[in-house]
């Protein structure tokens, strides 16, 4: 699934699913933040894992052990409709 890396007007970086699952988290932005990046990832491990490297912040651990499950086929779905439809590239 693909994720967007933001920084807001502060410099705060964050983390966000890519098409209408983040479209709560980017309707709270502000004016000024800017998407900086995407990271594609089958879980929230690999995608944390791939952000905290971008960021260099380090390794990033956890200790949720569904953290490291793949994403749903649900999910998977509502991006690949959102692609289909011209509003994920």
């Amino acid at each position: 699934m693909k994720h967007e890396i933001w920084i807001d007007s502060d410099g705060l970086p964050s983390l966000c699913l890519a098409g209408p699952m983040g479209d709560g988290f980017r309707s709270l932005q502000e004016h000024g933040a800017a998407l900086i990046g995407l990271i594609d990832a089958t879980s929230h491990f690999e995608a944390m894992t791939k952000y905290y490297e971008i960021m260099g912040w380090g390794v990033y651990t956890t200790d949720f052990e569904s953290d490291h499950e793949s994403y749903s086929e649900e999910w998977r779905s509502i991006q690949d409709g959102a692609k289909d439809k011209g509003q994920l590239k």
